[in-house]
């Protein structure tokens, strides 16, 4: 039997999880920035950090650099450093919208200490995403300071990845009673053991995904290689990656098609497969495009963005299961243990 104090969906609680979707969209948004800062090669479009090229704001023409800018960032390890506007400005861009994160995640932390009482896990996770978010900052910095080591950005987009993952967990606590409240009573029994074996496939083709990512990032950054010999160099993992998004798209058909036939088109769970199903077709699309067309830049930062709400929603998906289900973590409901 459900607990009432669950399904109390208080103005507060509406509030804040209004301000935790804007900023979990934002940190999407700003994946997909990054990716496109790193596809476009503006990552060293600012070569100091947090300044760029010594100014808060940063030049708009070469003229308003010393003559020998070149000469003191290399002797600051960056060599061949150029002045390029579309690029300084892309990456300063990216840093703007990297702050409006922090500003958006401070009011998720700040607005959730009113909910402690209602669910103290809400406000633990929205204050650990604060956390996250600054060290994400100063992680910022050592990516710029390694001169795009390919391993340090790496850490940086999975700490991204693990930013996301905390505030969706926040999310899914504050609407566990909505969805407590929604019977799944006649769900497949195949569903669970399937879901499960569809989160396990989606970790292990973006693992494959970042191996292939690290290699592009050593022919461009290393090598100097052109992209249209990227595909040529690639090693086995490439080819399991494109061949296992198969496998992973039929997996989350059946999925789909387990929730449809059970709880039908209007439940949230059926939904939010669906959800997931939409997104790795556009991967696998992107994918496709990216092996076939030779690494286009532009396409580049899609696919990375679709493999993040990929990875969201999957958990999101979960945590809806588990709490429909009355699996509930740690804490509990404040009002339930008094």
């Amino acid at each position: 039997m459900t607990d009432s104090s669950l399904i109390d969906d208080t103005p507060a609680l509406k509030s804040w999880r209004r301000i935790a979707l804007i900023t979990i969209c934002a940190v999407y948004f700003l994946i997909l920035v990054g990716a496109t800062v790193r596809a476009s090669g503006a990552g060293m479009g600012c070569p100091d950090w947090p300044t760029c090229f010594g100014s808060w704001i940063p030049p708009v023409s070469e003229s308003q650099l010393p003559a020998n800018y070149q000469e003191i960032y290399a002797d600051r390890g960056y060599a061949e450093t150029r002045f390029n506007p579309v690029k300084t400005w892309t990456e300063y861009v990216n840093r703007l919208v990297g702050v409006s994160i922090g500003l958006f995640i401070l009011i998720t932390a700040v607005k959730s200490i009113g909910l402690r009482r209602h669910d103290r896990w809400i406000t633990i996770a929205s204050v650990a995403a604060l956390l996250m978010v600054i060290y994400q900052g100063w992680l910022g910095s050592r990516v710029v300071a390694s001169n795009l080591q390919p391993g340090m950005i790496t850490v940086h987009m999975l700490m991204a990845l693990a930013i996301v993952g905390v505030l969706l967990f926040a999310l899914a606590r504050s609407r566990r009673g909505i969805v407590a409240a929604r019977s799944i009573d006649g769900l497949d029994r195949r569903f669970k053991p399937w879901l499960y074996a569809v989160m396990a496939m989606t970790v292990v083709q973006i693992t494959m995904g970042i191996q292939i990512r690290e290699l592009m990032d050593y022919l461009n950054h290393v090598q100097g290689a052109d992209r249209s010999t990227w595909i040529s160099a690639q090693q086995w993992v490439f080819y399991v990656h494109r061949s296992f998004s198969a496998v992973v798209l039929f997996s989350n058909v059946w999925l789909v098609w387990l929730a449809y036939r059970s709880l039908g088109l209007h439940h949230s769970i059926t939904r939010l497969a669906g959800g997931v199903l939409a997104v790795i077709g556009l991967a696998v699309i992107s994918g496709a495009t990216l092996g076939h067309l030779g690494m286009p830049a532009l396409v580049q930062p899609l696919h990375l963005l679709s493999a993040s709400l990929i990875f969201g929603l999957q958990f999101l998906l979960w945590m809806d299961y588990r709490h429909a289900t009355g699996q509930q973590s740690g804490g509990g409901h404040q009002a339930a243990i008094a």
